[in-house]
């Protein structure tokens, strides 16, 4: 009986799984390397990625020193997934691999497989104290983690050592290979591709890019470390009345970070205890909800597989997490319109922000009845909540009775005031704020000019004075228009009137 065979696919070689077998005397017998690796080792050391070069050197090196036979088989052309497999299943060799693919497709090809990583350098479970929200990994920086809260958080460096490439690859290799074994069940993998992989590992969503995608190899690991019930948000008793009886199309708004998934998954919950048929779209699926919410991939899924499926089940809420491309607002709108409760989680800065890039898609006429309420979102609690309804009126901003159009009114909805309005005009869209503006009285001579040639070609604007300085606060989709309509006429004013104009985007 001859020595036992050992096949190493790629990844065992750039882990340099294979050296650490040799050198702990787990593999005793001879090394198979196929000549495409030699070759595929080759081409990523031209294109800058030298880990497979080095793992071949190292092997040489181990194996001689062990005394360990190392025999080349195979062709040089191709380096194949299957190439190594078939030739491990024709030699009876053991592959060996750190690659979660290759061991299932080898254990049901009656291979045998040896699955061995090296100890990962750092152990991401360790890093992730009862403060860290987030860990940040990128190849020559120290490992970095964000500690606090969505309200007040702050980026430390969890060691002083950067990692390397090696390093790197080798947590990620833990992190596949964990997912891999609870896939279904403690991990989903939403995108699986050579430049970036998303996956949620039990309540860790995992990020991992590399070149050409990004400019090094990142790794992004985020734990949702608040998870809050309705109830703690302490909302007005008007709040909860509206979101159970009255809200089918509502926005969760706010920058990035502020705590919007969060309220999200607490208003699902809330919904599935008064016994409501709920489900989720995300991307990737890292909402902590129960078990009878079922989530839905975007990622893993086709724009018309998710329509069908909502419209056949039928939900009474879905919560879609986060809408950001025109086919996600393209779905929220057509589920909402077919009658299907919505609530949709939106990056926006301001809760108008948020009506306008639905208002943007759709004619104005029918915005109330896909959102009827927004709930903006500050630093982990509810800062604003805004109602639209519609009516038939002269808009603000024009003056004839014949001018009476549908317009939308946007409402604080805890103080019912009125804060903006919707209404087209001609062909353009405007939205204008419900500010009361100051009189001619008010407003000094050189700023009323201001204000005159503003409104001439921009529908939306702000102005302060203090003292002999006048600030405009242009909203920046017409801050284009400001520069070239109505600068250089406001700089004359400015000269003539020796005060000094400042204008900003908002």
């Amino acid at each position: 009986m001859g020595d036992k065979l050992y096949l190493p696919d790629l990844s065992a070689i750039q882990l340099k799984s294979v050296v650490h077998l040799v050198e702990t005397g787990l593999l005793r017998g001879r090394v198979l390397l196929h000549r495409g690796l030699l070759a595929e080792a080759e081409r990523l050391a031209a294109e800058g990625d030298t880990l497979a070069l080095e793992g071949l050197e190292k092997l040489v090196e181990a194996c001689r020193a062990g005394g360990v036979e190392i025999e080349y088989v195979g062709g040089g052309a191709g380096c194949k997934r299957l190439t190594v497999l078939d030739e491990a299943k024709r030699r009876r060799a053991s592959l060996v691999t750190c690659d979660p693919i290759a061991a299932k497709m080898a254990e049901s090809m009656g291979v045998d497989v040896v699955y061995e990583l090296p100890p990962p350098p750092i152990r991401i479970d360790e890093l992730f104290t009862e403060e860290v929200m987030s860990v940040h990994l990128k190849e020559g920086l120290p490992p970095r983690v964000k500690r606090g809260s969505p309200r007040s958080w702050r980026l430390d460096e969890a060691t002083d050592e950067p990692v390397t490439r090696e390093d790197m690859e080798l947590i990620l290799a833990h992190l596949m290979r964990e997912a891999y074994t609870g896939l279904g069940t403690d991990a989903f993998l939403e995108v699986d591709k050579p430049g970036v992989k998303i996956f949620q590992l039990r309540n860790f969503r995992i990020v991992a890019t590399r070149p050409p995608f990004s400019d090094g190899f990142e790794l992004t690991v985020v734990k949702p470390i608040m998870r809050k019930s309705l109830g703690e948000y302490n909302l007005p008793l008007k709040v909860l009345e509206r979101l159970e009886l009255q809200a089918e199309g509502i926005l969760i708004a706010g920058p990035p970070g502020m705590g919007k998934s969060t309220f999200a998954q607490a208003l699902a919950e809330h919904y599935r205890s008064l016994n409501k048929i709920v489900k989720t779209i995300e991307s990737p699926r890292d909402l902590q909800v129960s078990a009878e919410i079922t989530q839905y991939s975007k990622s893993a899924s086709k724009h018309d597989e998710l329509h069908d499926v909502l419209l056949l089940g039928r939900p009474d809420y879905t919560i879609f997490d986060e809408i950001r491309g025109a086919e996600d607002f393209d779905l929220f709108i057509d589920l909402r319109l077919a009658g299907i409760g919505m609530i949709g989680v939106i990056h926006a800065t301001t809760p108008i922000d948020a009506i306008q890039r639905i208002a943007n898609r759709i004619d104005i006429g029918v915005l109330p009845s896909i959102v009827d309420t927004v709930i903006f979102m500050d630093r982990g609690e509810v800062a604003e909540i805004y109602s639209l309804e519609m009516t038939v009126k002269v808009p603000a901003g024009l003056k004839k009775e014949d001018l009476a159009r549908p317009t939308v009114i946007v409402k604080d909805f805890l103080t019912d005031e009125p804060k903006f309005e919707l209404y087209v005009f001609g062909e353009r869209s405007f939205v204008v704020p419900l500010k009361r503006e100051k009189t001619r009285m008010e407003m000094s001579k050189p700023a009323f000019k201001i204000s005159n040639i503003l409104h001439e070609y921009i529908p939306d604007f702000r102005i302060e004075e203090n003292g002999n300085i006048i600030r405009i606060y242009i909203p920046e989709r017409y801050y284009r228009t400001y520069i070239r309509k109505c600068q250089n006429k406001l700089l004359k004013i400015a000269k003539r009137y020796r005060v000094n104009v400042e204008a900003f985007p908002s």
